[in-house]
């Protein structure tokens, strides 16, 4: 073989790899990188204008405790301060639960399909269970409900909802149907949550068949929560933690 071709023959395999180790490296940085789409430009936007408001709600919080305490400072007689101090712990009660309220709003009745024939697959579908209660109950509250109960029991943050037999427990107690959920909130709104179709409620009633009767009240009263929470993990954050 000629030295000129020998020569050529080197340069060409040494650009040959040169080649592979750059295409290698390529496809390993292209790795590190991600894409932006207009969806995650979307999401970003409203990750960052959900923080913003987050963000206001909690100065606006500040502000008012702020004046909260100048006037508690401010106030010389005691029991003024006192008043001050009951009507924070009103507040409190209220958005807490462990306050009776009362206002419009909807009551619904929920029974079991009390038809001969099964409509569903199996016997099961024709019952009331928990999943059932719980996506009526996330309706409401998506809808603005202000306070919910079940046969006369509060419906809290922490109330656990499960089948328990025939049954259904909540808050510890077996309840059986039919089932009364009240709801304090704006009626006609309330209503929709639950009739409109496409809810979770039209489909019990028009699919499974499961009675279901709304009505709008212009008074609902609903108790306070009468039990008490146990917190044996959760702790209150000292302040500069």
């Amino acid at each position: 073989m000629e030295k000129g071709k020998k020569v050529n023959l080197i340069l060409l395999t040494f650009s040959a790899l040169l080649g592979f180790m750059a295409v290698i490296q390529l496809n390993q940085d292209m790795e590190s990188y991600n894409f932006v789409t207009l969806r995650t430009i979307q999401v970003s936007k409203n990750e960052i204008a959900n923080t913003s408001k987050e963000i206001e709600d909690l100065e606006t919080l500040i502000v008012e405790k702020e004046e909260e305490i100048k006037r508690i400072e401010n106030t010389k007689d005691e029991s003024s301060a006192h008043s001050i101090l009951n009507e924070e712990l009103d507040k409190t009660k209220i958005a807490s639960g462990f306050c009776d309220m009362e206002g419009p709003g909807i009551v619904i009745i929920m029974q079991d399909n009390q038809a001969a024939e099964i409509v569903g697959y199996d016997v099961n579908d024709d019952v009331i269970h928990d999943i059932d209660i719980l996506n009526i109950l996330n309706d409401l509250r998506i809808a603005g409900a202000e306070a919910i109960s079940i046969n006369g029991q509060r419906i809290m943050p922490m109330s656990e909802i499960k089948c328990g037999g025939p049954n259904i427990k909540i808050n510890g107690k077996s309840l059986a149907t039919p089932f009364v959920i009240k709801a304090i909130g704006n009626p006609k709104t309330l209503y929709a949550s639950v009739n409109a179709p496409s809810t979770y409620g039209y489909k019990l009633k028009n699919l499974y068949q499961i009675n279901i009767e709304t009505s709008i009240e212009d008074k609902i009263n609903i108790s306070a929560y009468s039990g008490n929470f146990v917190f044996r993990n959760a702790n209150p954050t000292k302040e500069g933690d």
